[in-house]
């Protein structure tokens, strides 16, 4: 039998499977079957295929996240545990196995553990907002432990009593009213096509409404249809200048060249393609930064990293550009959307801000 979880465990979010992992289309039957089998309760099953599978490629991730979530759910949760820290191991590029350790250690009460590994999967993916949730909870979990002992050791303390009630409705389901219910810890779903993206929440997260761009003038435009465009009266919209294609121009040669460099390994190269006031991941310091992905980048014997589906929008000094990124290393392929935010820093465009899954 297993046993029940923990009002926490249910509360923080487990990610069933990767829809959001994708390391290709080739064994796209064999994923969905396994993952079938697990919605249909067919645990053994499902077990003695993924490890057959395993047998024959024994470092596939997206199996082996797999055989973690059937760990879990046929109640093996140490074993679970050993699955996910070792995908960590292999594939620190992943937040999905750091989520799920997460929410592995939550439901043993190990919170320390779970707020580390919450924390390494948002340096990892800093748009996680899966693991932002659950860090959120977990820091509520320690929250109410502290406020528990304060209380142990005065009695009189009457601000604690308060403060320790409002964490324990938050987290008991049968008071709070905007408590996630149990039913997100959920069984796999079958493998997507190629896709890396935070796991899907009951509604996807609004994107922030950005202006339009202005129109271009026609690619054969004369000099006096242009100036006639100019002269149009001040209700009318404003023609993107002429010099606007150039200047997108010039931010997709900055991704594009940023791209190269990466692929190439060339630290130099990469590193100068960020600004000066770059936006770490959770705010470390740049030193602590560079040398995490030199060390990721370098330790790696081939890269790929692929551009398609580029768009760029260009105001001022700043631009955005959102394109679709396919990574590859070693016998890791991830495809997922990115965005990089750059601003005109002389004659170059640097990036100050990047982000996945928007």
């Amino acid at each position: 039998m297993k046993q029940a979880p923990s009002p926490l465990f249910s509360a923080i979010r487990w990610v069933a499977l990767a829809a959001t992992l994708s390391f290709g289309v080739a064994h796209a039957d064999d994923y969905a079957d396994v993952a079938q089998l697990v919605r249909n309760g067919k645990l053994p099953e499902a077990m003695a295929k993924a490890d057959q599978y395993l047998a024959a490629k024994p470092r596939d991730p997206q199996m082996r996240f797999l055989k973690g979530v059937i760990q879990r759910d046929s109640g093996k949760n140490t074993e679970a545990i050993a699955t996910f820290t070792r995908l960590t191991e292999d594939y620190p590029e992943l937040p999905e196995p750091y989520n799920n350790l997460a929410v592995l250690y939550a439901g043993q009460s190990q919170f320390d553990k779970a707020r580390t590994a919450l924390e390494m999967a948002i340096r990892t993916n800093p748009s996680y907002t899966t693991a932002h949730e659950n860090l959120g909870d977990v820091y509520a979990k320690l929250a109410s432990q502290a406020y528990g002992k304060a209380l142990q050791l005065d009695a009189n303390n009457a601000a604690v009593p308060p403060k320790l009630a409002l964490i324990r409705e938050l987290f008991n389901p049968a008071t709070s009213k905007g408590q996630r219910p149990a039913s997100t810890l959920s069984t796999p779903a079958p493998a997507a096509p190629p896709t890396v993206a935070a796991p899907a929440k009951p509604a996807p997260e609004p994107v922030a409404s950005k202006p339009a761009t202005p129109a271009m003038p026609a690619a054969n435009a004369t000099p006096a249809q242009t100036a006639t465009a100019a002269a149009a009266p001040a209700t009318q919209p404003k023609a993107e200048p002429a010099s606007g294609a150039d200047v997108r121009k010039d931010v997709e040669t900055a991704v594009r060249n940023w791209a190269k460099a990466w692929a190439a390994r060339d630290m130099k190269g990469y590193l100068s393609a960020y600004g000066r006031d770059f936006d770490t991941p959770g705010g470390v310091k740049r030193s602590a930064w560079e040398e995490e992905r030199r060390q990721r980048i370098t330790g790696k014997s081939k890269i790929s990293v692929t551009v398609s589906n580029l768009n760029i929008t260009v105001n001022g000094s700043k631009a955005t550009a959102k394109f679709r990124q396919d990574y590859k290393a070693n016998e890791l392929a991830v495809s997922s959307r990115k965005v990089l935010e750059l601003t005109k820093t002389g004659d170059r465009w640097l990036i100050v801000r990047e982000s996945v899954g928007n």
